[in-house]
């Protein structure tokens, strides 16, 4: 009898942390998500091993981070504009459009042995640029796709799921198929995984585009929208954390190399694994969203997992045992990706359906547009002062910004109407 009630308890709890996948469009959206997302790992994983291998730079892992993300920078506060503007599905087919091809191309130039790191830094700008506009056009067309308020959070939460499942599987795959076939083979594949999207957004059903003709300049729009931003404090703080972890923070992932190579003595097998813990932890962060409803508690989620991925960024930025490098990327893994998708939730749980777009491109300004500045400098700094004493002081940046954090949760609460426990 006991055994009987467990195993509907669990059935329930499954059922209610996928319950978004009851959306014919969520459900193509996260399978071929799923499919083309392994592809984009894989990718990531082999470029980052393809650059250290033609320069033995920690400061070219960093360059071609801060490559491949700044034009979000400059692009996505104007991407945020047009989300509430244009058709979001007809974008975002654009937008998985051209890094497929970016991947054929750079695995063209691998196999017939043409790359060189000036060819690698022009296809990560152009890659960039697309990433630029995918982002707020895919968080913007979530409720359009969904089409049901009440299924949000589970949604964003699953979403993180599913690019965690990629992080955890996509590297450690990776990793194998450099060492068995090399890394043009990775970029082939991840071009291949681009077409299970397009044929996805393609087959949704999804309501008669309209929208209402701007009676605002882009500008305008662009600057109604950052106002809104800065002065709804809630979103105004969360931000600001965000910006500050992506800063000192996510551009530890682009410098996994140089620990698993330099500073763990290990192979491209052992930087899947390092890579794969961060996915594995990011995922376990992910699911446990999934299975939370409301939206009363994820301010003090967010400060947690602030709190978590620090200290773990600490630790790992010291050891030089493989072992318990891998265990703390789990939690730190745990703390990056709950911190952000929390964050994401209750900003689309918040947020009025004609700004979303404008709000959610801050958002995705916050951890898009400034983590290729900080690989920028923490790439430089690693070249003085070392890797490990780098991602020491950046750990403690993250501890002082997420303790700022805490101190702001009475106005984020009342700001709510958020119960204080």
């Amino acid at each position: 009898m006991k055994l009987h009630i467990s195993l509907s308890s669990f059935r329930y709890k499954l059922t209610f942390a996928f319950r978004a996948l009851k959306m014919r469009n969520f459900r193509l959206f996260f399978y071929a998500g799923m499919v083309s997302l392994m592809g984009t790992w894989i990718q990531n994983l082999a470029l980052g091993w393809l650059v250290y291998k033609l320069t033995d730079s920690a400061f070219y892992l960093g360059l071609v981070g801060f490559a491949g993300q700044i034009p979000a920078l400059v692009l996505t506060p104007v991407a945020g504009v047009y989300s509430d503007r244009l058709n979001r599905r007809n974008v975002l087919m654009l937008t998985q459009f051209v890094p497929m091809v970016l991947a054929f191309v750079l695995s063209f130039l691998v196999f017939t042995d043409k790359v060189s790191i000036t060819l690698v830094l022009i296809i990560v700008m152009f890659n960039g640029l697309a990433l630029a506009f995918d982002t707020p056009f895919r968080h913007a067309f979530l409720m359009e796709m969904i089409g049901d308020k009440r299924l949000i959070s589970n949604a964003v939460a699953l979403n993180s799921t599913l690019v965690n499942t990629a992080r955890f599987i996509g590297p450690t795959l990776g990793g194998l198929l450099i060492a068995l076939f090399g890394e043009a083979v990775c970029f082939v594949i991840n071009g291949i995984s681009f077409m299970a999207m397009l044929w996805a957004l393609f087959s949704m059903k999804v309501p008669v585009y309209q929208r209402n003709k701007p009676q605002r300049s882009v500008m305008a729009d662009l600057v109604a929208g950052f106002s809104y931003t800065w002065n709804f404090k809630p979103a105004r703080y969360m931000i600001m954390l965000v910006t500050v972890t992506s800063v000192f923070g996510l551009p530890f992932q682009a410098f996994l190399p140089v620990f698993a190579r330099d500073i763990l003595a290990g192979e491209s097998q052992l930087l899947g694994f390092l890579t794969g813990a961060v996915g594995a932890g990011a995922l376990t962060g992910a699911m446990y969203l999934a299975t939370r409803e409301g939206v009363q508690k994820i301010p003090a989620i967010i400060r947690f997992s602030a709190l978590l991925f620090a200290v773990g960024l600490f630790v790992f930025s010291l050891s030089s045992n493989q072992m318990l490098s891998v265990i703390v990327l789990f939690f730190s893994g745990f703390g990056m990706i709950t911190q952000f998708s929390a964050t994401n939730t209750l900003l689309q749980t918040v947020v009025d359906e004609n700004i979303r777009g404008r709000v959610l491109s801050f958002y995705s300004m916050s951890f898009m547009g400034f983590t290729p500045i900080g690989s920028l400098l923490l790439g430089t700094m690693a070249d003085y002062f070392g890797v490990s004493n780098t991602f020491t002081i950046a750990s403690l940046v993250l501890l002082f910004a997420a303790l700022l954090f805490s101190a702001r949760m009475k106005t984020i609460r009342s700001t709510l109407s958020l119960p204080s426990h």
